[in-house]
């Protein structure tokens, strides 16, 4: 076998980190196809996102397969035994067990995505934000080449909490939008004083160009700005006020996609053209 493509990141995970990227790729339909398979790429040191992927995606489509790759042989054979015992713990609602019969496996990769077959969906998230900005394109474009056809690339970065995220979702015509996730009833709060907190967080593409007159500094400032506006909302709660924010965003022209169901559970997503780094 080749060497794995990538370098070994720092690894670090937790029970429910990935739970907002998790739930809006449950929606995709690339997710929804009888027997997907799905990759989570650079899982980290334990098999915890790989099990929840498989848990959360399976409520609507029984049939997923989830395989979980790592450049570390270590963290794959720690993952396979993790797994071992999940089998034996039998299925939760937590997704720390899992039943027996449930599609999961762990094995040793990296960008080439050594997979039995073309999956449906990779899942990278946290791994290209120890990467340099000029390594992003190339590594998409590998990652790309193992899809099938359809298929969905969803590569960003979370916290430690998973309570800030955001992330790219490409296709086989490259990038075409980006997420922001937020815990809503912490904005507001001096944890999360205003959504531009996500800053810290964006995907390694777009991290570095949140400065002055690159593309999705405009947005971070507008929404910072209607997050403001709203302010005569709090009483009625952060969610009502961040659906009212995500509103005045696509009313100001801002190409927001999805609508209250999305909003509701602290999401803006918006076409990958408003935000793509300028040349």
């Amino acid at each position: 076998m080749a060497k794995p493509t990538g370098r070994i990141t720092r690894g670090t995970t937790g029970v429910n980190r990935l739970r907002r990227v998790d739930r809006w790729i449950a929606a995709q339909p690339a997710a929804r196809v009888p027997g997907a398979l799905v990759v989570d790429l650079g899982y980290g040191a334990s098999a915890t996102t790989s099990l929840e992927l498989h848990e959360r995606l399976a409520r609507g489509n029984p049939g997923v397969e989830v395989l979980g790759l790592e450049i570390d042989p270590a963290r794959v054979a720690l993952a396979t035994a993790e797994l071992a015992l999940a089998r034996e713990a039998g299925p939760t609602r937590y997704g720390r067990a899992i039943a027996p019969d449930a599609r999961v496996s762990f094995a040793l990769g990296g960008f080439e995505v050594p997979a039995p077959r073309a999956p449906q969906v990779i899942r990278a998230m946290n791994v290209l934000r120890q990467y340099d900005e000029h390594e992003v394109a190339g590594h998409w474009a590998t990652m790309l080449a193992r899809l099938a056809p359809g298929g969905l690339l969803v590569e960003g970065t979370s916290n430690e909490l998973g309570r800030v995220c955001a992330w790219v979702a490409l296709d086989a015509t490259g990038p075409r939008s980006l997420t922001i996730a937020l815990k809503v009833d912490e904005l507001g709060t001096d944890a999360m004083p205003a959504p531009s907190v996500v800053a810290e967080r964006l995907p390694k593409a777009l991290i570095h160009r949140n400065v002055p007159g690159e593309r999705v500094h405009a947005l971070l400032v507008e929404l910072d700005r209607a997050w403001a506006s709203d302010a005569p909302l709090a009483d009625f709660g952060a969610g009502q006020r961040w659906q009212s924010t995500v509103r005045r965003m696509r009313d100001s022209g801002w190409p927001v996609a999805g609508g209250p169901s999305r909003w509701r559970l602290g999401e803006l997503t918006v076409a990958w053209d408003a935000v793509a780094p300028l040349p």
